[in-house]
């Protein structure tokens, strides 16, 4: 070998190190006929995915889409906002659910909760299920009582 140093391109692999790679599903001489994948059955067929249950329902089916869940046990309400009060009663008054009812902002046989949103004047004594601390508040410095149900 000659004084010049080694360089990449004189790098050759070891006699007999590389091996071809056997060509599969060309003719019957060798690996031709089943192509190193058995006789029948359905991985000879065809490439399975992985999540294949054999025609059974997959797992990813199986389970539920939706996200969350529902409380069976909450407590809906019919929600009134003060500016309604002062709107439908501007000389103030006594009301309870009753007379919302009656004047069309709640629906009957439902639970009604008092919301702070608005401004109100004049006294009212309301009589509600519940009040928010706003309106409560709200009503209280207007005069009013608020009365919880």
């Amino acid at each position: 070998m000659s004084d010049s140093p080694l360089k990449v391109h004189h790098l050759r692999p070891a006699p007999g190190a590389k091996k071809a790679k056997t060509r599969v599903g060309r003719g019957e001489a060798s690996k031709g006929k089943t192509a190193g994948r058995g006789t029948k059955g359905t991985k000879a067929r065809y490439q399975v995915p992985a999540a294949f249950e054999g025609g059974q329902m997959p797992l990813h089916m199986r389970l539920p889409k939706l996200k969350g869940f529902k409380n069976p046990f909450r407590t809906e309400y019919q929600v009134v906002n003060l500016d309604m009060l002062a709107k439908h009663y501007p000389q103030g008054g006594t009301l309870g659910v009753d007379d919302l009812v009656a004047k069309g902002l709640v629906r009957d046989n439902h639970l009604v909760k008092i919301l702070g949103d608005g401004e109100i004047s004049v006294a009212l004594q309301v009589s509600a299920h519940r009040f928010s601390g706003s309106a409560k508040d709200k009503i209280t410095a207007a005069g009013g009582t608020a009365t919880q149900l």
